[in-house]
């Protein structure tokens, strides 16, 4: 019975780390998309793993390391809000050795309609921080013949 009681727990460990590492992520991605939600800069920037975080937004031309993001963001969050993204679904995916953790999201947002970002954390000094983000919409396949026309044709009219 000894035996047994020490296998099950040999089993049930790595579902507990699990299981705290991606409540981890999900208080921390929940509270980043809070802090934005409430021009908290420094919260939300604090949430970056260092200066060469990525940061994709829903632009072709949207793609910044964190110093760039902060320039772009700054006014945003210096009017008293900056963006509302609610996450309403997110699926979170561990490496086996628990430092690096990445998820997909659904979000709820008030100026681009239903989103989807994606992202990779790393664990750094106990902490789970974000290393890369990508915010996009999806379109439905049933219109995307007619929006591809329409960046097409944004796309030409931008480089003359």
């Amino acid at each position: 019975m000894k035996y047994l009681s020490g296998t099950i727990l040999l089993f049930l460990l790595p579902i507990s780390i699990f299981a705290q590492t991606e409540e981890a992520v999900h208080t921390v991605m929940n509270d980043w998309h809070k802090a934005a939600a409430e021009a908290d800069f420094d919260r939300y920037f604090g949430y970056f793993a260092d200066s060469t975080s990525i940061f994709m937004g829903t632009d072709d031309t949207e793609r910044w390391n964190v110093a760039e993001f902060k320039a772009f963001s700054k006014p945003y969050f210096d009017r008293g809000r900056a963006w509302s993204f609610t996450p309403h679904s997110r699926f979170v995916y561990v490496s086996e050795d628990g430092k690096t953790a990445w998820f997909d999201e659904k979000l709820d947002t008030p100026n681009l309609g239903p989103s989807r970002g994606t992202g990779v954390l790393v664990l750094k000094d106990g902490k789970w921080k974000i290393a890369h983000y990508n915010l996009s919409v999806p379109i439905p396949n049933a219109i995307m013949d007619s929006v591809k026309t329409q960046i097409e044709h944004e796309l030409e009219s931008i480089k003359n």
